[in-house]
């Protein structure tokens, strides 16, 4: 084991290697070349308020969509935002397991790996649900080649273009064969109706909820319109301590949002932005190969078909390792 002092100064060396690299990334490679600089959605002033940042950094990513780096000495946080406009009907979201060539074995892959390919153009993605060693996800899933199902709370996405989030996430969306349906569990759920569920957890499991960690999560508006992801680095001082679940919630309720989930967290929590990682992982390998993982991408052929805007060591024990 390597003593606290001398991990203490290799996480600050490395936590001052990461914020010139997503400097770095946030003005200039997150930006499309035939974009404009400034970043539209824009930051809402009510999470400017409360985080009180000593940094920010924006950058567009595609029309309707993007990326936010913001600092605060506050926690010390170092966050990673990608703000989309879900009534433009080229985004959608994806969901990606990480599966062998034979397309049903279960396995782990960096998220960077399982970037969606084919036609669609992915923007930004994140680590997904909890999972086991071998890579299953704890909750449900629904993908175009997989399904599981799970009372644990989830995001789902389908062709009526409105996300859910809860427990019943995937019973709502009815039949498998919705068209388009996209599922992904985590635990537990943030917020639902603007109001933040329970304790979240603080009370049973102190060391998971209370504590700081780096966080994964995802959230939305009341119509469903627009949809925010979210990653903490944490572990990472003076870098970034990462968030209880409480300071989570407190954060989407900043940003306007009505419904969030947290996904994993931990070691596991990355985001990529146009195809490079712009977070900073914790674990000292890097990133850390998980079950599955959330995407927003662009689909022109959304469009062409008729879907106008919408009408508004990851652990099964939830453990942010």
């Amino acid at each position: 084991m390597i003593p606290v002092a001398h991990d203490s100064v290799r996480l600050a060396c490395l936590s001052c290697l990461h914020v010139a690299a997503i400097a770095a990334l946030a003005v200039s490679a997150c930006v499309a070349p035939d974009r404009p600089v400034d970043a539209d959605p824009p930051l809402p002033a009510g999470v400017l308020d409360w985080l009180e940042p000593d940094s920010v950094r924006s950058g567009a990513v595609a029309e309707g969509v993007s990326y936010h780096f913001a600092w605060s000495a506050r926690g010390p946080w170092a966050l990673h935002l990608v703000g989309a406009d879900l009534n433009r009907c080229e985004l959608e979201l994806v969901v990606v397991p990480a599966l062998a060539e034979d397309g049903t074995t279960r396995l782990r892959r960096t998220v960077t790996a399982m970037s969606p390919g084919g036609a669609v153009v992915a923007l930004a993605g994140v680590n997904g649900d909890f999972f086991s060693p071998g890579g299953a996800p704890v909750g449900p899933e629904v993908t175009s080649g997989t399904r599981r199902t799970s009372r644990r709370p989830a995001i789902a996405w389908d062709g009526g273009r409105v996300p859910r989030i809860g427990p019943d996430a995937l019973s709502a969306s009815g039949d498998s064969a919705t068209e388009g349906l996209q599922v992904v569990g985590g635990f537990p759920e943030l917020l639902d109706g603007g109001m933040r569920v329970g304790d979240l957890e603080v009370g049973g499991r102190p060391s998971f909820a209370a504590a700081r960690h780096p966080r994964t999560a995802v959230g939305f508006d009341a119509g469903g319109g627009f949809l925010w992801l979210v990653v903490v680095d944490g572990r990472q001082l003076p870098h970034s301590a990462g968030m209880s679940l409480p300071e989570l919630a407190e954060l989407f309720l900043a940003l306007g949002v009505e419904e969030a989930l947290n996904l994993d967290g931990g070691g596991s929590s990355v985001m990529t932005v146009g195809g490079r990682m712009v977070s900073s992982p914790s674990d000292a390998a890097g990133e850390r190969p998980v079950g599955n993982s959330l995407w927003l991408v662009q689909d022109g052929a959304a469009c062409r078909n008729g879907q106008g805007d919408s009408g508004v060591d990851s652990q099964v024990r939830d453990s942010p390792t």
